[in-house]
C-alpha cells in the first residue's frame, strides 16, 4: 500500500520532501501493543472525567494529597484579605481566578468562537524584541523581554477597582484546503487584535503568542523521561537528511538555579511541573509563589495599592500539594485497539512519518515516586522544538525556541479531547476544530506528512482519522 501511495504522490509532492518521505519511512517506529497509554498508572475510564484521575498504581495515602491539591486546582482564588485566606490574593490582575478556568476538566483551553465573546483560556503572550548584549541576564533568565508596562502577558481582567490590561479580541477567517480527490476542507485562520489599553499606548514592536491551555494528562511521567533519552532525539542540524531537526530548548530552572531543557509549554520554555504551576498562578491569576515571587504587574500600573494575600500568597505547603496534583493526573487507556481500521490508521500514521516529531513509545527513569519510576508509556511526542512553518508561526522567540518551531504536542488522550471539553481546539491556540484540521495546518519540518495526508484516498484518511482518537 506504502509503494503505490509514494508513486501516485510523487508528482505533487516537491522531490526534496518526497525524498525525505521515503528515507524516513524506514524508520522503525513501533506500533503501540498495550492499551496501558500511561504505563501500570492508566486508568480504563473514557467519560467527561476521563483526564481528572489519580494514577491507578498510587497508594490511598498518597491519594489524599491529590484530592487536597485538587481542592486548590479548581476551587476560585478570591480578593485579598478574605475569610478565605488560603486561597486570597487573587489579582490585581489576572485571566482567569482558578487553574480549572483555563484546563476545563484537566483538559485542554479553547478559542472564543465569535468577536463579542470574552476569551477564558486562551491568553496572549507579549514581548518586544531584546538586544543579545544588553540583555542578557533577563534572557538566560526568563528566555525573552516583557513588554513595557503591559509585561509578559495581556490580563484582561482585574479586581474591582482595577482596569483590566486591555480587551483581547479574535477574528475567524476561512481558510479552504483542497485534497487530492476534490475534497475541501474549511478551516479557520485567527487573526488577534488588542483594544482599549488602559495603561498607554502598546509598544510598536509588540510581539504577541496566544496560548490555549494543554491537558494536564501525564504531566509527572514526562518528568520522569530521563534527559538523556530525550537529547538523543535530537538532530538540530538534520544529520540524516530526513527533514525534520529536532531540538531541545535550554531554559533556566530557578530552583536549581541552572540551565536544564525544557519540557513543558507550547515552546518547551518550562522545566518542571512546579516552575510552570507557579508560573501560571503569577501570570493567570497574580498569586505569587517562592518559584514565581512576582506577577506579571509591572511597576507602572501601581499594583502594590492592593491587599495582598501574604508573603507569598500561594505558600510552600500549597504549592506542593498542586505540584503532586499536576504529577499524578493519570492517562486513559487505549481503546479499539483490535479494530483493523485502528490497526490500518496505526500504519499509515508511521508510514507518513507522523511518528519522527509524534514519536511513540518512551521509557521513564528511577525518579523518587515509585509509581511513575521505570514505566513503559505511549506519549507520541518527543518533547522537543521543530519547525512548523510560517502558517502557525508566532515570531515570537522563548528561549531557544525561534518564531517558527513548536515542542511536538503528546497525543495520548486526544480521541477524548472534546468529551472532556466538547468546545476544545487542537493546536497552540485552538485554532483547528478537528483533528484533521491540525493535521492541514502542519508545515515545516511536517510538510511531507502532512502533504501525504493530502494525497491518501478517503478511506484512509479515516482509518489514520479512526487511531488518533483511540489514542
Amino acid at each position: 500500500m506504502l509503494h503505490s501511495f509514494l508513486r501516485a504522490s510523487a508528482l505533487l509532492v516537491p522531490a526534496v520532501l518526497f525524498s525525505n518521505l521515503i528515507q524516513a519511512t524506514e524508520a522503525p517506529y513501533p506500533i503501540q501493543d498495550t492499551p496501558l497509554t500511561g504505563g501500570a498508572g492508566s486508568v480504563s475510564q473514557h467519560d467527561q472525567n476521563a483526564y481528572s484521575l489519580p494514577l491507578a498504581n498510587m497508594s490511598m495515602t498518597r491519594r489524599l494529597d491529590f484530592s487536597v491539591g485538587n481542592s486548590f486546582f479548581r476551587n476560585p482564588w478570591v480578593v485579598a484579605p478574605a475569610s478565605t485566606d488560603a486561597r486570597d490574593g487573587l489579582g490585581p490582575l489576572f485571566n482567569t481566578n482558578s487553574c480549572q478556568g483555563c484546563h476545563l476538566k484537566d483538559g485542554r483551553g479553547h478559542a472564543p468562537v465569535s468577536i463579542d465573546m470574552p476569551s477564558v483560556s486562551l491568553f496572549l503572550r507579549l514581548s518586544v524584541p531584546a538586544d543579545p548584549a544588553q540583555d542578557a541576564d533577563l534572557l538566560r533568565e526568563h528566555g525573552l523581554k516583557p513588554a513595557p508596562v503591559y509585561g509578559g502577558q495581556l490580563q484582561t481582567s482585574a479586581i474591582p477597582g482595577m482596569k483590566p490590561e486591555a480587551d483581547m479580541i479574535v477574528e475567524w477567517q476561512p481558510v479552504t484546503q483542497t485534497l487530492a480527490d476534490g475534497t475541501e476542507i474549511v478551516m479557520r485562520k485567527p487573526i488577534y487584535h488588542i483594544e482599549n489599553p488602559n495603561y498607554g499606548p502598546l509598544p510598536d514592536n509588540l510581539l504577541t503568542s496566544p496560548r490555549v491551555a494543554s491537558p494536564m494528562i501525564g504531566l509527572g511521567l514526562v518528568e520522569a523521561i530521563p534527559e538523556s533519552a530525550l537529547l538523543a532525539n535530537e538532530d538540530p542540524n538534520d544529520a540524516d537528511s530526513d527533514g525534520i531537526s529536532g531540538r531541545a530548548n535550554r531554559v533556566w530552572d530557578r530552583t536549581s538555579k541552572q540551565t536544564v531543557i525544557g519540557r513543558f509549554g507550547w515552546k518547551a520554555g518550562q522545566p518542571s511541573i512546579l516552575q510552570q504551576s507557579m508560573d501560571a498562578f503569577a501570570g493567570d491569576m497574580g498569586l505569587t509563589s517562592t518559584v514565581a515571587p512576582s506577577t506579571d504587574c509591572t511597576s507602572e500600573q501601581e499594583c502594590e495599592r492592593f491587599p495582598d494575600g501574604g508573603q507569598p500568597e500561594v505558600t510552600d505547603k500549597v504549592a506542593s500539594f498542586i505540584e503532586f496534583y499536576a504529577s499524578s493526573l493519570a492517562v486513559p487507556t487505549r481503546r479499539d485497539m483490535d479494530d483493523p481500521i485502528v490497526k490500518q490508521g496505526a500504519k499509515l500514521f508511521n508510514d507518513l512519518t507522523c511518528a519522527a516529531c509524534h514519536t511513540p513509545s518512551h521509557t521513564t527513569g528511577q525518579v523518587t515516586r515509585p509509581e511513575l519510576s521505570n514505566q513503559i508509556i505511549w506519549p507520541y511526542s518527543d518533547f522537543l522544538l521543530h519547525d512548523m512553518g510560517p502558517g502557525l508561526a508566532d515570531e515570537r522567540p522563548e528561549f531557544l525556541a525561534d518564531g517558527n518551531e513548536w515542542r511536538t504536542p503528546p497525543l495520548w488522550g486526544l480521541g477524548l479531547t472534546k468529551v472532556v471539553n466538547p468546545q476544545a481546539g487542537f493546536l497552540h491556540d485552538g485554532r483547528a476544530e478537528t483533528i484533521e484540521h491540525a493535521i492541514l495546518w502542519h508545515d515545516g519540518e511536517a510538510r511531507a506528512a502532512a502533504d501525504g495526508y493530502r494525497q491518501l484516498p478517503k478511506n484512509e484518511r479515516d482509518a489514520l482519522i479512526r487511531f488518533l482518537n483511540s489514542l
